[in-house]
């Protein structure tokens, strides 16, 4: 098969990917910790996949920023990373496609399902997770004691068959399988970089995204698996709605060891039997709701010309910055803003950019408040219980302040976002207690 290395532009970043088959529908393979597209090739394993993948669908493959034949400068956020995934869709011209997420591949096929429902047919997540450590309610992971000792073993071993105890024990006794291993790794990242990946793969938690995927989903993990466990694929069956759940035999987290026909027959069966999806009603979002402290105050103070004059300058600035950062208006009430964007960090980074903007500009403080949550689609306006809590958390800001609800300081791990937390606290009209932080600038101390 004559597969060409192609290039997509995300932002700065250069995407490699490949193209095989032509199949009625697209598939996209989301890679799991490192990979590298043309050495994938070299193995016979490998190989055999891409080509039985490609018999039945048009396969879209791609090295994540930092990895493989992509740019290797930056390895980027989980949100950066669905953004490249959408660049090499657009590339090629992809409007919709199903996803195949591998490991670390998953939490980023599930975010881009939940967040892009229209240009995603079907989900299949082999060996993955929504939390890759271990948390009190989360207890399924290893320890960040543990997960710290396994990125050292990483580091200190990188250029040989490192962890290959972990990610395929049934190689152990194949030294040529090991050499080969090992020197995928080395054409697939340098250390520094793998230890990177694995660093901020331990910061994903994406378990308040489940509930809004709500494409056919097929989960697939095997029993034994050494790096991450069953009770992992267990957890992601049961949150997202009408998951299927296939366990397999066998210890090897990789893919391409061990009876690898079992997963992809399964694979090849679920997509297969794909029908379109209707037009979906419901899509994650994060809202960003702003307003203007101590309106009515400035209002009686300027009188009713001047306060219109004022209001017009607002709502110029606040358009060209969500313009700026791909935020969608929905919704403009006197001096507030509601927006909808399809990325949490530069939700969070446009609001901090009308903060200082209005306030350098106009000499007027604005609250801005965040929340990602699934959202009910009414035409071109977003309505449902993520919409209240965005505006519950707004009302808790004060001037110049841009609070986020957990759920965006989850999503934002990796992106450089910094945080300060706020407490606990009861949001009117919304069931249960809400932990609250404020997004620093990205001076502050």
């Amino acid at each position: 098969m004559q597969v060409e290395t192609r290039y997509a532009k995300s932002g700065d970043v250069h995407i490699a990917y490949q193209v095989s088959g032509s199949g009625p529908f697209d598939l996209v393979w989301i890679p799991g910790f490192v990979s590298h597209l043309e050495a994938d090739w070299e193995s016979p394993a490998k190989s055999r996949i891409i080509e039985r993948l490609s018999s039945f669908c048009r396969l879209i493959r791609l090295d994540k920023r930092g990895t493989g034949l992509s740019d290797r400068a930056t390895i980027g956020s989980l949100e950066q990373r669905m953004d490249d995934v959408r660049a090499v869709m657009d590339a090629v011209a992809s409007e919709q496609a199903a996803f195949l997420g591998m490991s670390e591949g998953g939490p980023m096929s599930l975010l881009f399902a939940a967040t892009y429902p229209e240009r995603t047919i079907a989900l299949a997540i082999y060996g993955s997770y929504a939390r890759r450590v271990w948390a009190p309610d989360h207890p399924y992971g290893k320890t960040p004691a543990e997960w710290e000792g396994f990125l050292q073993r990483l580091e200190s071993e990188w250029g040989g068959p490192v962890a290959v105890d972990v990610f395929a024990p049934s190689l152990l006794q194949d030294a040529r399988a090991c050499e080969r291993w090992a020197n995928y790794l080395r054409q697939a990242a340098s250390p520094g970089a793998a230890v990177a990946v694995m660093r901020m793969n331990a910061e994903i938690d994406v378990r308040h995204v489940l509930p809004a995927v709500r494409v056919p989903t097929l989960v697939l993990h095997r029993k034994g698996d050494r790096l991450t466990d069953i009770e992992q694929a267990r957890y992601l069956a049961r949150s997202i709605a009408r998951a299927r759940l296939v366990e397999l035999a066998g210890d090897d987290h990789s893919a391409w060891v061990g009876d690898t026909d079992a997963i992809f027959d399964e694979v090849e069966e679920f997509l297969t039997g794909v029908r379109q999806t209707a037009e979906p009603d419901r899509v994650l979002a994060t809202v960003l709701f702003t307003d203007i402290v101590q309106a009515t105050e400035r209002a009686a103070a300027l009188g009713d010309h001047e306060w219109r004059q004022l209001l017009a300058r607002h709502h110029t600035l606040v358009r060209r910055e969500l313009s700026r950062f791909r935020g969608r208006e929905i919704d403009t009430a006197g001096d507030g803003f509601l927006a909808a964007f399809d990325g949490p960090a530069r939700a969070v980074r446009c609001a901090h950019a009308v903060t200082r903007l209005l306030r350098d500009q106009l000499g007027i403080d604005v609250r801005a408040g965040l929340h990602t949550g699934e959202c009910e689609r009414l035409e071109e306006k977003l309505a449902g219980l993520a919409v209240h809590i965005g505006a519950r958390v707004a009302a808790l800001a004060g001037p110049g302040e841009v609070l986020v609800s957990n759920t965006v300081k989850d999503l934002v791990a990796g992106s450089g976002l910094r945080f300060e937390d706020r407490g606990d606290h009861v949001l009117k009209g919304v069931p249960g207690r809400w932990r609250v932080f404020a997004a620093l600038l990205p001076h502050s101390t």
